[in-house]
């Protein structure tokens, strides 16, 4: 009697504790796609192409952390100052070059087609700062690429600023490259090498306060652009 009962309670145990290395196991999963930084990017760039500001001409806005408003609160992103209805493409660490990013090809290029709509009237290209460690041919072909395929869009291209956290000659080659290929395309180019920002603690992303210069000197040229 004793051992028939006991076969009972063994599978009692042995269900029991395979529920919980499942629900462990689930724990885990979810925590480690929490922590996986693609992920975390992506779903903070969804959070942020959610936010629609403004009214009047459609602009869109393609870009990397800036865009996005890493480190601060996303009505404190520097898009928000523009004028318009302005939506943003944005994912942090990319930029125009196809190898910028750790996760993939999420190059200004690669995105651009299914971020534009039909009644997108600009088109505001902001980054470089991902692409200073890049060759120069990659540079140069991914600016090419996107600008190509906004061919028929008015397009401002906004360089990368200087930042306490790396060389200002990083920044000065990548700008002087989105000026000249800008020009080759009879792009708009706007560089922000003069703009001083305020940062947060990281030296690389702009404080709230940085985000609001950074965003009036953006719309000044564009409130200009829209106005022609």
């Amino acid at each position: 009697m004793t051992r028939h009962h006991s076969r009972p309670r063994l599978l009692g145990v042995l269900l029991a504790l395979g529920l919980v290395v499942v629900a462990t196991a689930l724990v885990w999963g979810r925590a480690g796609a929490d922590a996986n930084p693609c992920a975390r990017r992506a779903d903070r760039a969804e959070q942020r192409s959610r936010l629609v500001t403004g009214s009047g001409p459609e602009v869109l806005v393609i870009g990397d952390s800036y865009s996005v408003g890493a480190g601060v609160a996303l009505r404190d992103s520097w898009p928000v100052r523009l004028p318009g209805r302005v939506r943003v493409d944005g994912f942090s660490g990319s930029g125009f070059s196809v190898g910028a990013s750790p996760c993939g090809d999420v190059s200004y290029g690669t995105r651009a087609p299914a971020a534009l709509r039909p009644a997108t009237d600009l088109v505001v290209v902001e980054g470089g700062l991902n692409d200073t460690d890049r060759p120069a041919a990659e540079l140069e072909e991914g600016v090419e690429r996107l600008l190509r395929r906004l061919d028929g869009r008015r397009v401002l291209v906004v360089g990368p600023p200087v930042t306490p956290d790396r060389p200002r000659s990083h920044a000065e080659r990548v700008d002087a490259t989105l000026a000249r290929i800008a020009r080759e395309h009879q792009a708009s180019y706007l560089s922000m090498l003069g703009t001083e920002l305020t940062f947060l603690d990281d030296d690389l992303h702009p404080d709230p306060a940085g985000h609001r210069t950074f965003g009036d000197v953006v719309a000044a040229r564009v409130r200009e652009m829209l106005a022609t």
